[in-house]
C-alpha cells in the first residue's frame, strides 16, 4: 500500500501533534522515579520456590526494623521478587568518614615519614594523627571493631584496619536485610546489589557528564557536515524531541531511571540523529520537488524505525516473561523514544527543513 504524502497542503499543521507530544511530556518528566543506580540503596532480587504476600512481607520485614518495599511477579520461568531498601543511615556515614580518612591520609603518611626523619615535625605529625584518629574511631565504632586508632602504631597499619571496618560496615548491612529474609522467604536464588550514596552519586555525575558531550559532539557533527545553520539546527531539535518525549514516557509510565534506561537513552540520539540526517540529505543534495523528497525520506525513515520497533517490541515481550528489569527499562525506553521519533522527526525537523528549502526557492 503507498504511503499519502502528508506533506501536501498545509504541511505546518503537522507540527502540532509533536508539540502537543513534548508538553504532555514535560508535564511528567518531573515525576521519573531514580532507580536504585542513581538514587543509591540496596535491590534484592529472589527467584522464589512459590508465591509469597508482598503486603504481609513487608509487615514482617517490618517487624524487624526494615524499611523494604516489596514487588512479586509471576513470570514465565517461575516467581519472583524483587525487595527494595533505602539507603542506610550507616552506610551514608561510612562513605562521608572514608572521604575524610582519604583526604587527610597522604597529609598524615608523609608527616609520620618526615616525623621519623626530623624529630621538629613531631608535634605537626601527632596533631594530623589525632584528627585521622578520630576519623578511623567513628569507623570502628560502626562497624563494631574493638580496637582504637591510638593503639595501631603506623598511618599504613592504619589505613589497612580502617579499610576492613570499611568493608565489615556493608557487610554486616547486607547481613541485617538477608537475614530476615531467609526466615520469612523459600527462594531458590538471590542477588544482592547494595549502590553506596558515594557510587550513585558518581553515577549521576556521569550520566550528565556523558549526555552534555554526546549533545556537543552531535551537534559539532552535524554542523560540520552540512555547513548551513538552518538545518543543523533542526537535526539537534529533532534529536532532542526525542529525549524530551522518551523521557515523558519514563515519568507516565513508571519506568524508572538506571543504567539500563539511561543507556537506552543514548542509544535513542544515534536513532534520531540516523533518521534526522536521512532527510536532511535527502533535502539538500538531491534535486526536485522538496515535498516529494520529504515523502521519499519518510517512508525509508519509517521503515528503519518499524525495523527497530519490531525488535524492542520483541525484547519488551520477553521482559513482560521474565521480568527481567534490564531488558524491560531497555526495551521500554527504545519504544517511547521511536514512536517519539516518528512524531518530532516528520512532524518538526522535516516541517522546518520544506520551510527552510521552499524559501531558500533553490530545487
Amino acid at each position: 500500500m503507498e504511503l499519502p504524502n502528508i506533506f501536501r497542503g498545509n504541511y505546518k499543521l503537522l507540527a502540532i501533534p509533536p508539540l502537543l507530544l513534548i508538553l504532555i511530556s514535560i508535564y511528567f518528566i518531573p515525576q521519573i522515579e531514580m532507580g536504585v543506580d542513581f538514587r543509591g540503596g540496596t535491590l534484592i532480587s529472589l527467584t522464589l520456590d512459590e508465591p509469597v504476600d508482598a503486603d504481609a512481607l513487608e509487615v514482617q520485614l517490618a517487624s524487624e526494623g526494615l524499611n523494604a518495599e516489596v514487588r512479586v511477579f509471576d513470570t514465565a520461568v517461575g516467581y519472583k521478587a524483587e525487595i527494595e531498601f533505602p539507603q542506610s543511615d550507616n552506610l551514608v556515614r561510612a562513605e562521608e568518614l572514608k572521604d575524610e580518612f582519604e583526604e587527610l591520609l597522604p597529609y598524615a603518611t608523609n608527616l609520620e615519614i618526615m616525623a621519623e626523619m626530623n624529630e621538629s615535625h613531631r608535634a605537626e605529625y601527632e596533631e594530623k594523627r589525632k584528627e585521622i584518629n578520630e576519623v578511623a574511631d567513628e569507623m570502628f565504632v560502626l562497624a563494631g571493631a574493638n580496637t582504637e586508632a591510638r593503639l595501631i602504631d603506623s598511618v599504613n597499619e592504619l589505613e589497612k584496619v580502617f579499610s576492613d571496618s570499611y568493608k565489615k560496615v556493608y557487610s554486616d548491612y547486607q547481613e541485617s536485610v538477608t537475614e530476615p529474609i531467609d526466615r520469612y522467604v523459600d527462594y531458590k536464588s538471590i542477588s544482592v546489589q547494595t549502590v553506596s550514596p558515594m557510587l550513585s552519586a558518581h553515577f549521576i555525575d556521569t550520566a550528565i557528564n556523558v549526555a552534555i558531550l554526546a549533545a556537543i559532539l552531535s551537534a559539532v557533527f552535524v554542523f560540520l557536515f552540512f555547513r548551513v545553520v538552518v538545518p543543523s539546527i533542526a537535526v539537534i531539535v529533532g534529536a532532542t524531541c526525542d529525549i524530551i518525549i522518551a523521557l515523558g514516557a519514563m515519568g507516565f509510565f513508571g519506568i524508572p531511571l538506571t543504567l539500563p534506561s539511561f543507556a537506552a537513552l543514548l542509544m535513542l540520539v544515534g536513532y534520531s540523529l540516523d533518521t534526522d540526517i536521512l532527510l536532511t540529505i535527502r533535502m539538500l543534495k538531491r534535486r526536485g520537488d522538496p515535498r516529494e523528497k520529504a515523502h521519499g525520506a519518510m517512508k525509508t525513515g519509517l521503515t528503519m524505525s518499524l525495523t527497530g520497533m519490531i525488535a524492542f517490541t520483541t525484547l519488551f515481550i520477553l521482559a513482560l516473561l521474565t521480568h527481567i528489569p534490564t531488558y524491560f527499562e531497555i526495551s521500554a525506553v527504545a519504544l517511547s523514544g521511536l514512536v517519539g521519533d516518528m512524531f518530532a522527526t516528520w512532524g518538526i525537523n522535516a516541517v522546518m527543513l520544506l520551510w527552510y528549502v521552499e524559501k531558500k526557492g533553490e530545487y
